[in-house]
């Protein structure tokens, strides 16, 4: 079987609610990352055999296959197919692991994995809230609420019942997200970020934009952030333990990879940022819904035969703040090698973006940084968790 690479990977920087990226259509949005991934490989826009896209909220300006609608956008020609995907917060992530799939079976050779969601234009839970406020019925079947009976699944109920489960304290919490923001805040200043982000044009909802400003600094850091402050934030539910501050945050964004095998590799000159080495994916409890990395972490180094100190950086998804600290406490893992630039606490969430923007990240600094392996996992609706682990060449 062939290998798979990471030959190109870009991302936008990450645009607040209502902020610097939420007068893009998400379509042209991801349209932009495409052609970016094109340039910075320079492989024949006809040699990319397909575009897999993650979306979580399909719908309105989303809808109707936003991978297909995107290639549109793009300078790929129309004989580039696209599908798009849906694996909750880890959309991006599996349609990575579906074109790396692709490339070795060698089925095809070169395809692009990408996400994007605009958070500011189609809101967060659209495609479940809307219909049932036309009177078209809950998304949650008859059979699975006699099967979970009077559970109405919660990601924020997850993420309670996780801090509880695992012993963390609102104090804990709050001193990770300081902690996040200030990573992000030092890679920022540093210019970690500069070679993964695709700058683009200033696009506000209400027009007011200044031509020629270009998006180039994840516009979600809060650079004047103190633990005083994060600590004093209203509590999401009364007694619990999360705020807004030890939560992601709502992110406008797209990223992408670009993935290919060796046929395609000495065809068209390519140079790999990355091999994948291994991939994973689970089902696990629906109702806590955000612990299913903890298994699937260890699943996937079982499978790989590593052991979680072989890994020299990790990416996990800040949906919460109790899953990454809860991930370590199992896991053994080294805090210091987690997160290294920050997460989506810090830096935003943009949802079915994030998968292939967290790898994006994770490709950039295991290559800054002289590192080889990197393992990225993320929490995903109805307790799923998706596991890729990638060696830098």
């Amino acid at each position: 079987m062939s290998e798979a690479y990471i030959v190109a990977a870009t991302r936008t920087a990450g645009g607040r609610k209502a902020g610097r990226l939420s007068g893009w259509h998400p379509v042209d949005l991801l349209g932009q990352v495409i052609n970016g991934l094109v340039d910075r490989s320079g492989i024949d826009p006809a040699a990319v055999e397909d575009v897999i896209a993650g979306c979580v909220s399909q719908i309105g300006e989303q809808s109707t296959n936003v991978a297909r609608n995107a290639v549109l956008a793009s300078k790929l020609p129309e004989s580039v197919p696209g599908t798009s995907v849906d694996r909750q917060c880890g959309s991006s992530q599996q349609a990575l692991h579906f074109a790396a799939q692709a490339v070795m079976s060698g089925t095809m050779d070169a395809v692009i994995a990408c996400g994007v969601e605009s958070m500011s234009r189609v809101p967060m839970f659209s495609p479940s809230a809307l219909p049932q406020k036309a009177g078209m019925g809950h998304y949650q079947s008859p059979t699975i609420n006699a099967r979970y009976h009077g559970v109405e699944f919660s990601q924020f109920m997850g993420a309670e019942m996780m801090a509880k489960k695992y012993e963390l304290s609102k104090a804990q919490l709050d001193q990770y997200a300081y902690e996040t923001t200030q990573r992000a805040i030092a890679a920022t200043r540093a210019g970690a970020f500069k070679d993964e982000i695709l700058p683009l044009e200033v696009r506000r909802f209400d027009g007011s934009q200044q031509a020629g400003e270009l998006h180039t600094v994840d516009e979600g850091i809060r650079f004047e952030a103190t633990l005083e402050g994060i600590a004093g934030v209203k509590l999401l539910t009364e007694n619990g333990r999360l705020t807004a501050a030890t939560a992601s945050q709502i992110c406008d964004g797209a990223s992408g990879v670009l993935v290919v095998n060796e046929k395609a590799l000495k065809a068209h000159g390519l140079t790999p940022l990355a091999r994948i080495h291994h991939m994973t994916v689970i089902g696990h409890d629906p109702v806590i819904m955000l612990e299913a990395p903890i298994p699937a972490t260890q699943l996937a180094l079982e499978k790989a035969g590593l052991k979680i100190d072989d890994i020299d950086l990790f990416e996990v998804n800040e949906a919460f703040a109790p899953v990454p600290l809860a991930w370590l406490k199992v896991t053994g893992g080294d805090p210091a090698r987690l997160n290294v630039n920050g997460g989506a606490i810090a830096l935003g969430h943009p949802l079915g973006g994030s998968g292939t923007k967290l790898m994006t990240t994770l490709v950039y600094a295991l290559k800054n940084r002289g590192k080889r392996y990197g393992l990225q996992t993320m929490c995903e609706g109805g307790g799923l968790a998706n596991v890729t682990i990638v060696e830098r060449l």
